[in-house]
């Protein structure tokens, strides 16, 4: 079978690359001479002007000093810290997760450039993932004019809130109750059933796995899910009718696809993108009619988590390193309002999209709803102003949750034992030490629980958390792993060894060499450093082409490398901190005080020395 399929696989690789030499010579130049990459990537990221350069906290893992840059002359970008690379092609695939004919529609459109088409009518000449986008197409297009038919579906929606210019906007439609009409109507379109299967929309029987195929959706106002270039991937159907089987979910979604991965999009987040980066802020809701009246009502910076699911990380295709639909918003805003159903099932997924949120260093908070409604309720009944005010009150989860708890009357063990299991494991999962003592300071003021003892359990969550299996190291979403310390420091070092090699070149240098050398043996150690000195002249080239990106007129670099030096030794010490605390905890299981106290002192020497890098950089900005 494997070989078999491999002709397929480079036919398939063939049509790509004669699709983009057909493109390329016009249409791609056309877009290049008409959009910089500064004009597409600051409608994505704000931009820092550094020299002839400009400069952003990279998108596509998680950092606090800013390492991707953008070179305006070169009309490319690259990262140092996690190595991303390209031009505005490259960028928007990454960024919204596109194939490249998604990110060449998306930007001709911007650009304002007709693209030539592709003449690959041929079925054959079409790789699979094109047959199935025009698919999904197809079956819009039919849920659409089946919506136009259906009163029920039409009755209720319109009880609902929902206005004919919004059911247009996103193509809201419906499957009627027949078992195969969608997929009889796609065959005379000229699809297959196999292709019908792949994309979702159908399936065999699950007694007969070779039966003809029925429809997924049936009797259900379908909900279409685009990719950030507009182009269906999904769909999200809401049952109509109850035939009181009580086998029919409420909500059902299409599976995973060629062209579908739950946890690399949100819902909404096509037309909401630009919006979230412009207001600065981002609403997460839970279900489809949440976000529609949502957009209906002018909350245009709205996303839904609900027929795509939450990815638990920045990266939703680790092999592509592809943006989670979540890792998308986080690269637009750092601000996270989650307003989800106050029904258990939505406060389990509201505590977990909270979770995630806070891991990825963003500041979220939670929109208190009234009681026993969702959010698409209390805009069709209180209004859009009344929605407004609760958006504009949220609260940061952790003093909504301890305002909660302290307002009721709880006995003192119970309400500590409530923070305990309760709050502090939000606390644990920020990567900010700093946010951490905030907000551990912010319990002890109002409940007068020690400080000392607060952190110690948070410390003790923090070496509880699980390291990432090898598929995930990359992602650099897990800032109290050592393995994501350690992808860290290699890209400092090697942007610090870049700046070295480069002005070891010139015939002054602008740095210090000597002093800057003797800092970075004091922190990785003589050895290290040696060998990385002696690394050959090709990757020396390497980095010495990569910061002279950075620093061709840049004023900043001895403030830069003092920033860079500074960085290495918090990472470094950060690590050794880590693994400090997993031995005092096995210390304190064994009940070994001698070895406790050595520990504890080395730990609190460790401690002293990053306040001090602090303070530093504070009394420096």
């Amino acid at each position: 079978m494997r070989r078999g399929l491999r002709p397929r696989r480079r036919a398939w690789g063939t049509c790509v690359i004669a699709f983009k030499k057909q493109i390329m010579s016009s249409s791609v130049e056309k877009i290049k001479e008409r959009l910089s990459i500064v004009d597409v990537i600051s409608s994505y990221l704000k931009l820092e002007k550094s020299g002839s350069n400009y400069k952003a906290p990279c998108p596509f893992h998680n950092e606090k000093t800013p390492s991707f840059f953008i070179s305006p002359s070169r009309n490319s970008y690259y990262c140092f810290g996690c190595g991303a690379k390209g031009d505005i092609f490259t960028f928007v695939e990454q960024f919204e997760g596109l194939d490249f004919k998604g990110s060449l529609k998306q930007l001709a459109a911007r650009a304002g450039v007709d693209l030539e088409p592709y003449r690959g009518s041929d079925p054959k000449e079409k790789n699979e993932k094109d047959r199935l986008h025009e698919l999904m197409e197809a079956a819009c297009v039919f849920y659409q004019s089946e919506l136009k038919t259906c009163s029920d579906a039409l009755l209720y929606l319109t009880k609902r809130g929902v206005k004919d210019m919004t059911l247009a906007s996103f193509r809201i439609g419906y499957a009627p109750k027949e078992w195969r009409v969608l997929a009889n109507a796609l065959r005379k379109q000229g699809f297959t059933d196999a292709e019908i299967v792949l994309a979702g929309l159908a399936k065999h029987p699950d007694e007969n796995p070779t039966g003809d195929i029925y429809d997924r959706f049936r009797d259900r106002v379908m909900f279409p899910i685009s990719d950030t270039s507009g182009r269906i991937i999904a769909f999200s159907g809401r049952m109509l009718h109850d035939d009181g089987s009580g086998m029919q979910g409420k909500y059902i979604n299409s599976p995973e696809t060629p062209i579908f991965k739950k946890g690399s999009t949100l819902y909404g987040l096509d037309k909401a993108k630009f919006e979230i980066r412009k207001r600065d802020a981002a609403i997460l809701v839970e279900g489809q009619m949440d976000l529609v009246l949502s957009h209906q009502a002018g909350f245009t910076n709205t996303v839904a988590s609900s027929g795509t699911a939450l990815g638990d990380s920045l990266i939703a295709d680790t092999d592509k390193g592809l943006l989670s639909g979540l890792g998308a918003v986080h690269a637009l805003t750092k601000n996270l309002i989650v307003a989800f159903d106050a029904d258990k099932a939505g406060l389990r997924a509201a505590g977990r999209a909270e979770k995630i949120g806070l891991s990825l260093g963003m500041n979220v908070k939670i929109a208190k709803l009234p009681s026993g409604l969702d959010p698409a309720d209390t805009i069709l009944e209180k209004g859009a102003e009344e929605w407004k005010k609760i958006v504009d009150t949220a609260q940061h989860i952790v003093l909504l949750y301890l305002s909660v708890l302290m307002e009721h009357p709880l006995s003192e063990l119970t309400r500590t034992r409530a923070i305990r299991d309760k709050i502090l494991p939000y606390i644990a999962v920020m990567p900010s030490a700093v946010e951490r003592v905030h907000f551990i300071r912010e319990i002890a003021v109002k409940t007068g629980i020690p400080e000392e003892a607060l952190a110690e359990d948070v410390v003790r969550l923090l070496v509880a958390t699980p390291a990432p299996s090898p598929k995930n190291q990359s992602q650099l979403v897990q800032p109290n792993t050592v393995n994501a310390g350690i992808v860290r420091t290699t890209r400092i070092l090697d942007r610090l060894l870049g700046v070295v090699f480069w002005q070891e070149t010139l015939p002054q240098s602008v740095i210090p060499l000597d002093s800057v050398k003797d800092r970075i043996k004091s922190i990785i150690g003589e050895e290290q450093l040696i060998g990385m000195l002696a690394m050959p002249n090709d990757k020396k080239n390497e980095r010495i082409f990569e910061v002279e990106l950075v620093y061709q007129d840049s004023k900043d670099l001895k403030e830069d490398v003092e920033e860079l030096l500074d960085n290495l030794e918090e990472e470094t010490l950060g690590r050794a901190l880590e693994a400090l605390m997993a031995k005092m905890s096995h210390a304190e299981r064994g009940e070994d005080g001698e070895v406790l106290q050595s520990l504890l002192a080395e730990s609190q020497k460790i401690s002293t020395r990053l306040n001090t890098i602090k303070s530093s950089r504070f009394l420096h900005n």
